[in-house]
């Protein structure tokens, strides 16, 4: 403003002054000493603590908060850092500006914490200062560590999974839910069993806090037992042992289901006949025949609980010889379908005779002449259910379609690597009880899985894929290759520890 009015202006300047112990020329403050002199004069960091000595448990890499509570954190972590300053005391008679670690030796058993602080001294003047505060690590196990040091077998509560099924798809979709929100991360050891998986943990909170996220993400029913283990009768202590028994439904995706008559009529009058497109804490089921949807939960299962009239273990490949959309486009919770005629014909039967049939079916959005379906074959299949008997006069469908096949085309790419893999739980396996042909079962049940996280978006939205470093990509291309998971959704795989962790990998 002055500038433009053609005014002179002097330029303002800021005057020293001497500092009264050295003499020094410095800008002028409240105490009139320099910093050098200020800090000689002044320690604003006597009465802190400059040592202090924490506890480290190395089976679970936790530390002490006293009295009795153990916090999990890694080496340099925030939450360790967080950790060190919280056991300082007189801190707050300072204000703490910074934190950060200083480096040292992996295996010298010292923390080092550089803290810079900020306090009013001599006459109002402000100074900071920075100190170094060493930390002593003294590994001591923690009460489960020990007590599972002591006897791997000393658990209070187990958590007995079960589901009276021929196959184990659903636990290993159960297990990378698991693995995503860490619901085992408590759990003192696992074991796979027969029909299921049972887990061990050292504190009953710990097993009801499983259970209830089991009951989040499958429809279960449980109950619950203990064993008195020791009993002092001076200060009227009991050791317990807790049990809890859960049963999962043993309805899976993809299952045909003839519904009750009662749950038919309590449901709209859908079906019988319906399929089971989604299980999470509730059943969806779909009537292929008219679009007809509804979602049966937990309670109302058990109420009146029945078992799948034909499973995914049974489905027959069919081949589509011609197919007429009848229906717009229908969404039903997030997946689309439209109603089809469909004319099909049994793979098996080529070459032998010229059965085809002419169906109705709700794969019309996916489905075209020449591609390959599996379906449940009513036309030869050989059913002793009960709730289908209690249908007098039901003309049933000679097939029913459930889902598009890729198998043509995975016979193209046989043989070559997947570009992801999954983590797995560390489970104890006794090999001994599993023979040849058991273990042969399982990588098939597998490797099912695995093709199916590749066709289902929708299976794999909760569940985490991680990219797998060792794979590298083909340059040969046989044309159109079957469904595959697309790299914005694999995670990258960190491995914070040389170990490469407790879990194990599948490829």
């Amino acid at each position: 403003m002055a500038g433009e009015t053609g005014l002179f202006t002097v330029q303002q300047t800021i005057g020293s002054v001497l500092c009264c112990k050295c003499g020094i020329p410095m800008a002028p403050n409240a105490a009139n000493m320099c910093v050098k002199c200020l800090c000689s004069e002044v320690d604003i960091t006597e009465g802190l603590q400059k040592q202090l000595t924490i506890m480290h448990c190395p089976d679970c890499e936790s530390y002490l908060q006293p009295p009795r509570t153990w916090i999990k954190a890694q080496i340099e972590s925030k939450e360790l850092l967080t950790f060190c300053i919280k056991r300082l005391k007189n801190l707050n008679k300072v204000k703490l500006l910074h934190a950060e670690f200083v480096w040292t030796e992996p295996h010298s058993k010292r923390i080092k914490v550089k803290l810079k602080v900020q306090k009013e001294v001599l006459h109002g003047a402000i100074l900071e200062q920075s100190y170094v505060v060493e930390y002593v690590v003294q590994d001591h196990l923690c009460e489960s560590c020990s007590r599972v040091q002591a006897n791997p077998d000393q658990w209070v509560a187990s958590v007995q999974l079960r589901q009276h099924v021929p196959h184990r798809r659903t636990f290993f979709f159960l297990e990378q839910l698991i693995l995503k929100h860490s619901a085992a991360a408590n759990a003192i050891r696992i074991k796979q069993m027969d029909q299921g998986i049972d887990f061990f943990f050292s504190n009953r909170s710990h097993g009801v806090k499983f259970v209830e996220f089991i009951g989040k993400v499958a429809p279960i029913r449980s109950r619950q037992d203990k064993q008195l283990v020791s009993h002092d009768s001076k200060s009227n202590v009991h050791n317990y042992k807790h049990t809890f028994s859960v049963e999962l439904s043993p309805i899976c995706r993809e299952d045909l289901i003839c519904l009750p008559p009662k749950v038919a009529v309590s449901l709209g009058n859908i079906g019988p006949l319906v399929i089971c497109t989604k299980v999470t804490n509730s059943v969806s089921l779909l009537d292929p025949l008219t679009l007809r949807h509804c979602f049966l939960d937990a309670e109302q299962y058990w109420r009146t609980s029945f078992k799948p009239l034909l499973t995914s273990r049974q489905l027959v490949e069919y081949i589509v010889l011609d197919i007429e959309n009848v229906s717009t486009e229908v969404n039903v919770s997030g997946s689309k379908y439209i109603l089809a005629d469909a004319q099909i014909a049994r793979v098996s039967d080529f070459g032998r005779n010229d059965t085809i049939f002419n169906i109705r079916t709700h794969l019309g959005h996916i489905l075209n002449p020449g591609d390959y379906a599996l379906g449940y074959d009513l036309y030869r299949a050989n059913s002793n259910d009960m709730e289908l008997e209690k249908y007098k006069g039901l003309q049933l469908p000679e097939a029913i379609l459930i889902k598009k096949s890729y198998e043509e085309k995975r016979q193209r790419k046989r043989g070559k690597p997947r570009s992801w893999k999954l983590k797995s739980l560390a489970m104890d396996v006794d090999d001994k009880d599993q023979g040849r042909a058991e273990q042969d079962k399982m990588h098939s049940e597998y490797e099912q899985f695995l093709r199916d996280l590749e066709e289902n978006p929708d299976l794999r939205f909760n569940i985490s894929l991680y990219r797998d470093r060792e794979y590298q990509p083909s340059e040969m291309t046989d044309g159109e290759d079957g469904p595959s998971v697309p790299l914005e959704e694999l995670l990258a795989d960190l491995d914070l520890s040389e170990g490469g962790g407790d879990n194990g990998m599948h490829e």
